[in-house]
């Protein structure tokens, strides 16, 4: 699937990627980047709680979240826009192993078969490339394990920006409550993923 339309293709001046030096360590769980973010974030009660884990090489993860009542789509099958958001918050991950700030441009997504009430998605994701301020990743999510069928896939493409963008296009009262967290990791993190 990967390159299928032009803008998720690197130009060939692309470089691999390299996991920045205090990218955490191979087998460490991320955690949250954001306590409300709707994929991660412990406060949302309906979020995904989706648990990001470094992988042991390369700039690529895998996670997990289980699909419940709540993000149901048709009767008793998860949603296919939750299902594309849990794409979007692995592949957003990624983006914490190169300690950039980054946000989605666009995000390419297969529905390969039904995801089930209760089933946890086991999701693997990669960045592919590298070409200046975009960064080109895949995903993939599978069912009944980590190589189970797959059932869901994406490629995306994500633009490097500064934090003035969260900054600028935010609400002023989340925006200055992330800035004062004394914990700069948790500062910096929270404005890794989207929008």
């Amino acid at each position: 699937m990967t390159g299928r339309t032009p803008s998720l293709t690197p130009p060939e001046d692309a470089v691999a990627p390299v996991r920045h030096a205090d990218a955490p360590a191979p087998g460490e769980l991320l955690g949250a980047h954001y306590e409300y973010c709707f994929g991660c974030g412990d406060g949302q009660p309906h979020g995904l709680h989706l648990q990001a884990r470094t992988a042991d090489e390369g700039v690529a993860l895998t996670a997990e979240f289980t699909v419940l009542p709540e993000h149901q789509g048709a009767p008793g099958l998860a949603h296919g826009g939750v299902l594309a958001t849990a794409l979007d918050e692995t592949l957003g991950s990624l983006n914490w192993l190169l300690r950039v700030i980054a946000v989605t441009g666009r995000l390419e997504t297969d529905f390969v078969r039904p995801v089930p009430v209760g089933t946890v998605l086991h999701l693997e994701a990669e960045v592919t490339a590298v070409a200046g301020r975009k960064i080109y990743s895949k995903a993939t999510g599978r069912i009944g394990g980590p190589e189970g069928p797959v059932a869901v896939r994406a490629d995306a493409l994500f633009i490097e920006v500064k934090v003035d963008h969260f900054i600028d296009n935010g609400r002023s009262d989340e925006i200055q409550a992330a800035m004062e967290d004394p914990d700069q990791v948790k500062r910096a993190r929270a404005f890794e993923v989207n929008p």
